[in-house]
């Protein structure tokens, strides 16, 4: 079956957006790694800073974070363990659901967040700059 040119257009955009994230976490992962992070570590802190304590809504369920850091249910909660064990997070049970678990940030937590966060931020300004 030949390939049309579009098709290998669209081939080739599609590997390059994947060497480029591919490229990105790399980078991420060797800034963040100074401060006792990986890129997925701070994503999930990064998405918990979103939520600013309050009565109502002080945390994520497990299922809203995976929905937006991309792992699988089983990664994420091997992630937060550890997480928790370093003291970055804390989980509850859901209250309106026995079965569920929500996550906060500790205030350890949100101080390495906060420390981290400009550090995160360069290395997408850069790596993500057009050229």
């Amino acid at each position: 079956m030949a390939v049309t040119r579009a098709e290998q257009a669209l081939v080739e955009q599609w590997r390059d957006l994947l060497a480029l994230h591919a490229r990105t976490q790399c980078a991420l992962d060797r800034a963040l790694h100074e401060h006792g992070l990986c890129a997925s570590d701070f994503e999930v802190l990064d998405v918990l800073a979103g939520r600013r304590p309050s009565k109502s809504a002080a945390a994520y369920r497990v299922q809203e974070i995976s929905e937006r850091v991309h792992l699988s249910q089983s990664a994420l909660s091997r992630l937060i363990a550890r997480l928790e064990k370093e003291g970055l997070v804390e989980r509850c049970m859901c209250p309106e659901d026995r079965r569920g678990v929500r996550v906060s940030l500790t205030a350890k937590g949100r101080a390495l967040h906060g420390e981290v966060l400009p550090v995160q931020r360069a290395v997408l300004a850069r790596m993500l700059a057009d050229d």
